[in-house]
């Protein structure tokens, strides 16, 4: 069994260490006031028991809880005064530095949780340490100077989570939608240098990869490009090329136009697959200043193009995209292997979603994809037009800014929506488990909780708001001054982005399965406990719609993609509640409002589901159905999405793809249990060294391939087929 200590370094349970902080309490009170030796290892052995029955590492502050309460069990009141004054004095000794131990752990890559709470980063190398040591110095600065006492009291509780921290002392923002049109066609700074109109594919495609680095280096989250924007330079290459030929067969007689043509366009297929390959390669290649590849999205919608001859030209970068995708990246053995980034998300339309419409086979392509590198996620056009509607009764189809978060419709002074170029403020959940256990199961309790901790978040999310307020655009030029959100003159306040719809600001919500099986007994997929859950997200809605009236910010709700907080969330409830079955029993809560990971039920009654949940969820939300091995069911695939374009805006197929390095296995690499910790091994060569083997995982929206915490390890291993 493992121990996590205060500085994130995770060492073997000794319960040693326990008996002798409870004689050291124990010596310091009068003798008739002692524990005997017995009731000392009778305390010793419970706290044991209940460490080893979470089935995880438990950390120190957990442990003397444990112990806490087993010598006031004992009822010597005494000892449990003198350890809980003792608790207080070295915790007052900790205080007066929080950050040295915390940052030396994570250097020396013994610090466990930081290890383990981001899939995308590899903790070894010198820029994730960098900026891990920036993070906790900026933590330290958010708790003790930047935020309320009862806001930072109530993350640390696990009642609700003040996202990105680590980031909060900085003047940043979370995720946005790049206006790389704007940027390309009227040209852009980066790094001081002026770059100016491409006069080529490939030009546009190397460009656009400086741009995506340059913004994942000004803010923490998520960024989409659409491949739209650079579907004018096919034909600008086009015409470029066509004058290459004739000059090279100007000398040569009878060449007609037609054989220039095919010259042309074979050629500029060639063009095309080197614009996409120099994305695809350096988007998984770049090291951001936050010391990971950049979280990028890339969007392929074909209606998105102003004319016939544009889309043409965008069917043929996405199909270049897709191939691409499909044949995957070369690890250091050179395995092809699923890459986790750019995340690809394809619209699904009229013109592609059944067979015989003129762009099937691009769905048909997109299928394979999915099938084998659980990319591209699924947007439906006819979904998304019927929840995505201006306040001119007009709906609307575009990509999220992230993973899953979506900005709200938005019309600008000449009347016409704009996508490109906006983006969020930044997140707070709501842990709903908590606010449901804390009322004992009592509704009218319920509600009244219920309201206290969304005041909570809206306080917290004003924060937000008033530390992005104020900030001049030299803090980001090429966000602010260059085109990527905005074209602000220098030392010019962001502050109008800020209001008016304009940008977003979430409130994230996680945990509605847990919260209502407690309220109600069931599942909040029973036909019983659905209103009770619907009612529960139609609340955080009106909330929502209540804080946008009053501050003129665009309040927006999001099903939070917990990662590591999934963890922290679980671990904070047993803390407070202990263990109830079925509710507080896992290492991890649900995401947003998902059907729970273990329960049975098929793939298409999910999504139909979730659909009703997706509506309510309007700043971000995706639905996922979990698949077996379907690289030879290419039609079953298809079934799904055209499913998915029947019935709901945004949803992904989680497909496995692993590789282990010592056998060569392809196969899935399995979770198995030793000593209370979940480990990855090979099921072919029983390989356990996670260097040696390639992993990708769904698990929050983006793929991961870097590992995660034993909560999240569990929730991968608790999950049941769909289909």
């Amino acid at each position: 069994m493992k121990i996590i200590k205060r500085s994130g370094t995770e060492v073997a349970f000794d319960v040693r260490k326990i008996v002798n902080a409870i004689r050291k309490a124990n010596a310091e009170v009068s003798e008739d006031n002692r524990l005997s030796d017995e009731q000392i290892s009778r305390i010793a052995e419970k706290v044991t028991a209940l460490a080893k029955d979470l089935n995880r590492a438990v950390n120190v502050e957990e442990i003397q809880d444990f112990v806490e309460n087993q010598i006031m069990a004992e009822r010597a009141f005494a000892v449990a005064r003198k350890y809980i004054t003792y608790r207080y004095t070295r915790t007052l000794v900790r205080n007066s530095n929080t950050t040295d131990a915390q940052i030396l752990s994570l250097i020396e890559c013994n610090n466990e949780e930081v290890k383990q709470e981001n899939s995308n980063k590899n903790p070894t190398v010198n820029s994730v340490q960098r900026d891990y040591m920036a993070g906790e110095v900026s933590k330290d600065l958010t708790r003790r100077i930047l935020l309320p006492r009862d806001v930072v009291e109530a993350h640390d509780e696990g009642l609700i989570h003040f996202h990105d921290a680590d980031y909060f002392a900085q003047h940043m923002h979370n995720c946005d939608l790049v206006n790389l049109e704007d940027m390309l066609q009227n040209g852009t700074v980066i790094s001081g240098t002026l770059i100016e109109k491409p006069h080529s594919f490939s030009t546009a495609c190397n460009i656009a990869t400086q741009i995506i680095a340059q913004v994942a280096s000004s803010q923490y989250g998520g960024q989409s490009i659409t491949l739209t924007h650079l579907a004018p330079f096919v034909q600008v290459s086009r015409e470029k090329i066509a004058r290459e030929v004739r000059e090279e067969l100007s000398g040569v007689t009878g060449v007609s136009e037609e054989l220039i043509a095919e010259i042309t366009e074979k050629r500029l297929r060639g063009e095309i697959r080197k614009g996409i390959q120099m994305i695809q390669y350096q988007v998984v290649t770049l090291l951001t200043t936050n010391g990971q590849a950049p979280f990028v999205t890339v969007f392929m919608y074909l209606n998105e193009a102003r004319n016939e001859r544009e889309k043409q030209d965008l069917a043929l970068i996405i199909e270049e995209t897709l191939r691409q995708r499909i044949q995957g990246v070369k690890n250091e053995s050179g395995v092809w292997i699923t890459p986790a980034f750019p995340k690809l998300i394809y619209v699904l339309e009229e013109d592609n979603i059944r067979e015989g419409t003129k762009y099937w086979y691009l769905t048909q392509l997109s299928a394979k994809c999915t099938a084998k590198r659980m990319v591209p996620d699924y947007i439906s056009e006819k979904k998304m037009l019927e929840y995505k509607v201006d306040k001119n009764g007009e709906g609307h189809c575009y990509t999220c800014m992230g993973c899953r978060s979506f900005l709200t419709p938005y019309v600008d002074e000449n009347g016409k929506p704009k996508y490109y170029g906006r983006f969020n403020q930044g997140v707070v959940t709501i842990n709903l488990v908590d606010v449901a256990l804390s009322s004992g199961g009592d509704v009218e309790k319920f509600w009244k909780i219920f309201d206290e901790r969304l005041e909570l978040c809206y306080r917290a999310l004003m924060c937000r708001h008033n530390r992005l307020k104020g900030t001049l655009s030299d803090a980001a030029p090429i966000l602010w001054q260059y085109g990527a959100l905005a074209r602000l003159k220098k030392g010019e306040p962001i502050d109008k982005l800020l209001y008016g719809g304009y940008s977003t600001i979430s409130l994230g919500y996680a945990g509605l399965y847990e919260c209502t099986k407690y309220m109600t007994g069931k599942s909040h997929t029973d036909e019983e406990a659905k209103p009770f859950a619907l009612s529960v997200m139609q609340y955080m809605n009106d909330k929502c719609k209540g804080w946008k009236a009053k501050e003129n910010i665009d309040f927006s709700l999001y099903g939070t993609p917990l990662e590591s907080t999934t963890y922290k969330f679980a671990k904070a409830l047993q803390k407070r509640f202990g263990v109830i079955k079925g509710v507080t029993d896992k290492n991890y809560i649900t995401n947003s409002y998902h059907v729970h990971v273990s329960e049975e039920i098929d793939a298409f009654t999910k999504l139909k589901f979730e659909s009703d949940f997706q509506q309510l969820s309007p700043g971000g939300a995706i639905s996922y159905v979990e698949v077996p091995n379907m690289q030879d069911n290419i039609p079953a695939v298809l079934s799904v999405m055209q499913f998915i374009y029947d019935n709901i805006m945004y949803a992904e197929l989680n497909t496995k793809s692993d590789y282990c390095q010592v056998c060569g296995y392809d196969g899935e690499i399995r979770i198995v249990e030793e000593d209370g910790k979940l480990l990855w091994e090979c099921p072919h060569c029983h390989n356990r060294d996670q260097s040696k083997m390639n992993v990708a995982r769904r698990t929050c929206g983006y793929i991961g391939t870097q590992y995660w915490n034993q909560g999240r390890t569990q929730e991968i291993q608790d999950r049941v087929l769909h289909l």
